[in-house]
């Protein structure tokens, strides 16, 4: 019984290091995906989502992405892919590109939940990446990563550091590729963000700044900052006044006077 147990636990080993070789990992620690997110943050203090892993819908065929332009200490553009029921995010310094010979730095963070696709507003002073947060682009993307005829998943292609897809957004189209670069001291979380080459090639032109305004709502970076601050003043308590202190009269004090 004992070598029979011993074998079996073997076996569980044997299977859980080929689905984290194989790129399923994540899908073996899928209530864990937001962990590093909330650990993050003190979500009483920010208006950001808490979220929670959404489930695979079946009848699904196009996942979601989302590209948010963050004033924070510097600002930069978070590029978010629907993977798994979450939002996995790299941040761009440079914000993504139609030319491509632009070879933009992609620096993965932690994955982010689904309903924060819709978030748009400011993160308080002191918190993580306090600053501005405006909804740049977002639409859908699709899978077009084949190895042998067969589509890769994305789970896989994250695994692999091979990412291919094709966006279809607000502001960006076509083809785009994220490729991880190779591990030295202090890069292993660092992509590549570069357009493939198709119809929708602009050297030309310039997304970040001839189209600089919400996809969702037509705001300014300004405008969204203004209205967190009024947001803020209204819900800020006002200071209370320590009420007055009754004094107390006994009756034999008022029978003396």
């Amino acid at each position: 019984m004992i070598r029979k147990k011993t074998m079996n636990k073997k076996r569980i080993g044997i299977v859980l290091c080929a689905l984290l070789l194989s790129g399923e990992s994540r899908v073996v620690a899928k209530k864990d995906l937001l962990k590093t997110y909330r650990e993050k943050r003190d979500l009483k203090k920010t208006p950001e989502p808490s979220g929670r892993v959404a489930k695979k819908g079946s009848k699904k065929k196009k996942a979601l992405f989302v590209i948010q332009k963050h004033d924070a200490s510097h600002l930069h553009y978070d590029f978010r892919l629907e993977i798994d029921g979450v939002l996995v995010s790299w941040a761009v310094p440079k914000g993504p590109s139609t030319d491509p010979r632009d070879k933009r730095l992609a620096i993965q963070t932690e994955d982010h939940p689904m309903a924060y696709a819709h978030f748009e507003g400011v993160i308080p002073e002191g918190n993580y990446g306090a600053g501005t947060v405006m909804v740049w682009d977002t639409g859908t993307y699709e899978n077009i990563k084949h190895k042998n005829d067969e589509l890769v998943s994305m789970a896989t292609c994250l695994a692999d550091g091979q990412i291919e897809i094709v966006l279809q957004g607000k502001k960006l189209q076509g083809a785009y590729t994220l490729i991880k670069t190779k591990w030295h001291e202090g890069s292993k979380n660092q992509w590549l963000l570069m357009k493939m080459k198709d119809d929708y090639v602009d050297a030309r032109r310039n997304l970040l700044t001839s189209e600089p305004n919400s996809a969702l709502t037509g705001r300014t970076m300004a405008q969204i900052a203004q209205e967190g601050d009024d947001a803020k003043k209204e819900v800020e308590p006002q200071k209370k006044q320590s009420p007055k202190k009754r004094v107390r009269v006994s009756k034999k004090s008022q029978k003396m006077s």
